[in-house]
């Protein structure tokens, strides 16, 4: 043998270096004769990298364009934001004279009205009123091409405005018709194509109009009390300390509840998307590499079961425990650095080749390029991974003995290595779980995620292991008797073999993956099609003013089809201190991160269960009191008799907390966080805001007869803001169901690499049934019998632990309830039964084609 000489020092040579040395130059020369039997565990590990890659990839570009863009995305340098009014005099001033050029920007909903030859057509649209030096950054793209200021000026002394084409299709509006919004009239110039700073607003309910903002005096829209935005957008001088203006801004309008955001994070709300996206996408890459760990593995155990005679041989020469281990390290390091390798280089490149078909439907920015970070990320984990499932495999080339050269050692006994390999697994997941918990940015759903791996592998286990008890005790019943193409397959699963583990294992946490997501998916859609419309209002009124409440009412009220009306005053407020603290050091929660609504009331409505404290009496006019939403309060962690100041208009008001109360945010009705008492609220100018629950074939007459009496009012169709979240949700099932199908892409080649491992022994088993008489077609169906068998195992097994997942989700994360979509669990039956039989079936050929005396022949 070449590696004798090598080896024939070993007994001499037993240091390190030395040993080390020893199992180099024999590990070099087993891997000349080529990685044959380490094609699935290159591919395992390939594909797993890859896939990890890729998306940290796209998501470090995505991540990467909004940096380098961020004065664009928002629309300078910096932005100061102001609700519900615009900056006074001494403010402004303040601005001017930090900044080179400043943009006034109004942004606000409200409902654009076409008068169509068959009457009116109203759309919900999101305004930008905009100034004179609006864009200071990027254009904006017009069809037919022309300057934004040219189509602003409008024509036939109307001023100009430009719609985005969706808007344009559902009015029915052509270019140089007239439209509304609120009471001033525009003349529609041009199709908005481009908007530089759109992805800076964030979630939209409407398409996009821009109109001047001088033009929108007297229509009614920009009231006191009426909601709207003012951003102020700020072209600084070249090399500004934009963290030293942010902390002198933050003191300039201390007090005010405006808001300062800079080009260092020009759309954070796209940018935590990106990440959170990203991030679970990565997580979804794990489970993938989860999978390829079981194909790994088995292709390990069964190179490594055909070097058994190798090892004894090493044995018989003086090489010990540690050198033949290290012999095999070394090899499958080199493999492992080889997949790892060609995995990352394959994740950056794809991103790179499909660069310009991404870019096309993302609406930001995306920087392609090396990205080390990601790349360096997924090389890690293949590294780990592969480590994982490689070491114990490993450890059984210790069982090996000598004694293996002279008669048939079998495939040796199943026990556990030694505690060092079960304690360095053990650190090796550990350091794994951990990385992806640091690295993720997510730690919670991290360890969730591996927990739910760890969990559905020993789950799937346990299901390999009994389908194998199960089999061979079904193999022995009488009902089988008579059937022995069955009976020939449950023999076979319940064999020695280990190819049930492999198929359940592989296959079963691929369609675990894709049931889960099968599952929430299906959830989610009956939720907003079938359980919503059955509590959700019609429409949603924002912008009423105080003396048209009654006039609103009074057409409701004569309306048979309409079955219900709330309404209520709302302001809108910024909570800036619990107890005197302020409140973002109090508690990191959503209550706490922007403006809430806020409204006032004698006594509780009739819909508002109060659940502890008191509701102050009708007509108090003491000091401030407020009801807080219970669960909420709870998550703070507030208390009766807490304090807490709300910024309303830039006036604090300090309320003590009286009294707890339910709020059901679900149903998309009516919901306030905070409800004071009416003399604390007393001369803030305000809005009510109002929910109509009517009959579908009434609701087109409401809109009309509401925004005819009332053109500044906006109206929020219920329905179309549900299918913006559906667009929105369909958009991350597409981007999981893409992991998921890796994962399950990733399953598939090591049930191909199992069907390939044990095709020898079928071309055996062939043989032998062929010499006993069985004809190929009994043969066959055997074959197909136990691979359907075990892919409808790892099938059941998958529909069961995702739907398991899926109730969680739609349960503690969704609050919605849940229930078993068997459409999609006969897909994922089916589908394990189809790709066991696919795999399966690829590799029955040469067994069936096999002659029986050649077979048996050879086995002398």
């Amino acid at each position: 043998m070449n590696g004798a000489p090598a080896v024939s020092t070993a007994a001499t040579d037993t240091t390190g270096a030395g040993r080390w040395r020893i199992a180099a130059r024999i590990a070099r020369r087993e891997l000349r004769g080529g990685v044959a039997g380490f094609r699935i565990f290159l591919l395992c590990l390939t594909l797993g990298v890859m896939a990890i890659a890729a998306v940290g990839t796209v998501r470090a570009a995505i991540e990467a364009g909004l940096r380098a863009e961020g004065a664009v995305i928002l629309g300078g340098d910096a932005e100061i934001e102001f609700d519900y009014r615009p900056a006074e005099a001494d403010e402004r001033a303040w601005m001017d004279d930090i900044a080179q050029r400043v943009s006034e920007v109004y942004d606000f909903r409200s409902m654009a009205v076409f008068d169509a030859p068959g009457g009116a057509e109203r759309g919900l649209t999101q305004v930008k009123g905009v100034d004179d030096a609006y864009p200071l950054m990027g254009e904006v793209g017009l069809t037919p091409d022309m300057p934004l200021d040219a189509a602003l000026d409008g024509r036939d002394g109307l001023p100009g405005g430009v719609m985005q084409r969706v808007l344009i299709d559902r009015l029915g509006i052509e270019i140089g018709d007239t439209f509304r919004l609120g009471t001033a009239e525009f003349v529609l110039m041009a199709e908005l194509e481009r908007e530089p700073d759109a992805s800076s607003a964030g979630f939209s309910l409407g398409p996009r109009t821009i109109v001047r903002a001088a033009a929108l005096d007297g229509a009614g829209l920009l009231g006191a009390g009426t909601i709207y935005e003012v951003k102020y957008r700020l072209d600084l001088p070249q090399g500004a300390d934009l963290a030293a203006l942010e902390a002198a801004a933050d003191a300039r309008f201390e007090g005010t509840a405006a808001r300062w955001r800079d080009s260092r994070n020009g759309a954070p709300g796209v940018q935590e998307f990106v990440q959170r996206i990203g991030a679970f996408l990565v997580l979804v890459g794990l489970a993938g590499l989860a999978v390829g760990g079981v194909g790994i593995s088995a292709s390990v155990r069964a190179y490594l079961q055909g070097k058994r005679g190798v090892i004894a041989t090493l044995k018989t020469l003086g090489a010990d425990r540690a050198t033949i281990f290290a012999v095999y390290l070394l090899q499958i390091g080199v493999l492992t650095v080889a997949g790892v390798v060609a995995g990352v280089l394959l994740g950056m490149a794809l991103p790179l080749a499909f660069a310009p078909l991404i870019e096309a439907r993302l609406p930001v920015p995306v920087a392609f390029g090396l990205h080390a970070a990601p790349l360096a990320e997924a090389a890690l984990y293949g590294a780990l991974t592969a480590a994982i499932f490689t070491l114990w495999p490993l450890a059984r080339t210790e069982e090996v003995r000598a004694a293996a050269l002279f008669r048939d050692g079998g495939a040796g006994r199943l026990s556990l290595p030694r505690p060092r390999y079960l304690a360095l697994t053990g650190g090796l997941l550990v350091l794994l779980v951990g990385s992806a918990a640091v690295l993720s940015g997510i730690p919670a759903l991290a360890m969730w995620t591996a927990g739910g791996i760890v969990g559905a592998l020993g789950v799937l286990a346990l299901a390999a292991l009994g389908l194998r008890h199960l089999s061979r005790s079904l193999a022995r019943r009488r009902a089988v008797r008579g059937r022995p193409a069955l009976r020939m397959a449950l023999g076979a699963i319940g064999g020695p073999r280990e190819e049930a583990g492999s198929v359940v294992l592989s296959l079963g946490l691929g369609l675990t993956v894709l049931a889960a997501v099968g599952q929430i998916d299906t959830n989610l859609r009956s939720a907003i099609d079938n359980d919503l419309p059955e509590v959700a209002p019609s429409y949603f009124f924002v912008d009423i003013q105080p003396d048209q409440i009654d006039g609103f009412r009074a057409r409701l009220d004569g309306d048979s089809a309409v079955s219900r009306v709330d309404a209520a005053p709302m302001l809108r407020g910024v909570i800036t201190a619990i107890n005197g603290t302020p409140a973002r050091e109090v508690a990191d929660h959503w209550v706490l991160t922007g403006d809430r609504g806020v409204t006032y009331s004698d006594a509780p409505p009739d819909t508002v269960e109060v659940t502890d404290g008191q509701w102050w009496p009708e007509g108090y006019d003491g000091p401030p009191q407020v009801s807080f939403a219970a669960e909420e309060a709870a998550e703070i962690g507030l208390d009766l008799g807490d304090s807490i100041t709300v910024n309303i208009l830039g006036r604090d008001i300090t309320a003590e907390i009286t009294s707890f109360r339910a709020v059901d945010f679900s149903n998309a009705g009516i919901g306030f966080i905070l409800s004071m008492n009416p003399s604390a609220l007393q001369g803030a100018p305000h809005t009510w805001i109002s929910t109509v629950y009517a009959e579908p074939q009434a609701e087109a007459a409401i809109l009309r007869d509401l925004a005819g009496a009332y053109p500044n009012i906006t109206a929020i169709r219920v329905r179309d803001a549900i299918d913006n979240v559906a667009r929105v949700l369909d958009s991350i099932a597409a981007a999981t169901s893409y992991g998921a199908g890796a994962t399950l892409l990733t399953g598939f080649i090591v049930l191909i690499g199992a069907a390939a491992a044990g095709e020898r022994a079928r071309v055996y088993e062939a043989a032998v049934l062929k010499t006993l008489g069985a004809t190929r077609a009994r043969i066959l169906g055997s074959f197909a019998l136990r691979s359907a068998l075990m892919g409808a195992a790892a099938g059941a097994v998958a529909l069961l632990a995702g739907a398991l997942a899926g109730w969680g989700v739609m349960t503690f994360v969704m609050d919605a309830p849940f229930h078993v979509a068997w459409g999609s669990a006969a897909a994922i039956i089916a589908g394990g039964v189809s790709a066991t039989l696919l795999a399966g079936l690829a590799f029955a050929l040469r067994p069936l084609a096999a002659r029986p005396a050649q077979v048996l022949r050879a086995q002398d």
